[in-house]
């Protein structure tokens, strides 16, 4: 750890989003090594522990804008959403209300694969960019990502996990999903 360890990028609230981050990347990176029964109750463990800790990121003033790195490239993406998609097959696609205060407010259709890969992008950059172990990359993976949860990728976490769960336990009256239990 560098010298002053007592910077707000090497806090606790920090450190676990990187563990959680981590994990899931490794994990939709991998998604298709697992069954489907597996990967949806794993997702619906991780994405709201990711969601509590997202919104604990402390607030960093962004210093240099040039220190903003994307590294996701658009093949990696792909694969993470071709390996989810494949995965969900005929379920990927789910419906979620844009904006909650608005009483004629309609149903937009949405895909799963999508934005996990879409989460699966802003995390993976944060990780990346947080590990070019320079004060100043860190401070900018922070304060980005704290700005991508507020903007993006928070609310389509919420989304996803919301068809997750109906997946789980509204798939029939048993709360089994192609057969399986969720207990």
């Amino acid at each position: 750890m560098p010298e002053d360890s007592n910077n707000i990028v090497y806090s606790k609230n920090v450190i676990e989003v990187i563990t959680i981050a981590n994990d899931l990347c490794i994990f939709l990176e991998e998604f298709d090594k697992y069954d489907i029964a597996f990967s949806l109750l794993y997702l619906q463990k991780v994405l709201p522990l990711l969601y509590l800790k997202g919104a604990l990121m402390p607030d960093i003033e962004n210093i240099n804008e040039e220190s903003n790195e994307r590294f996701v490239t658009q093949e990696q993406w792909e694969d993470v959403f071709n390996k989810t998609k494949n995965k969900f097959g005929i379920k990927d696609t789910f419906y979620f209300v844009e904006s909650t205060f608005q009483k004629s407010a309609e149903a937009t259709e949405a895909s799963m694969a999508e934005c996990l890969a879409d989460i699966y992008q802003d995390l993976k950059d944060f990780l990346l960019l947080y590990q070019k172990n320079t004060l100043t990359a860190q401070e900018n993976a922070v304060h980005s990502t704290k700005e991508l949860f507020e903007t993006h990728w928070g609310s389509k976490l919420l989304n996803v996990h919301k068809a997750i769960h109906s997946l789980l336990y509204k798939a029939s009256s048993s709360n089994s999903f192609l057969g399986f239990s969720s207990n």
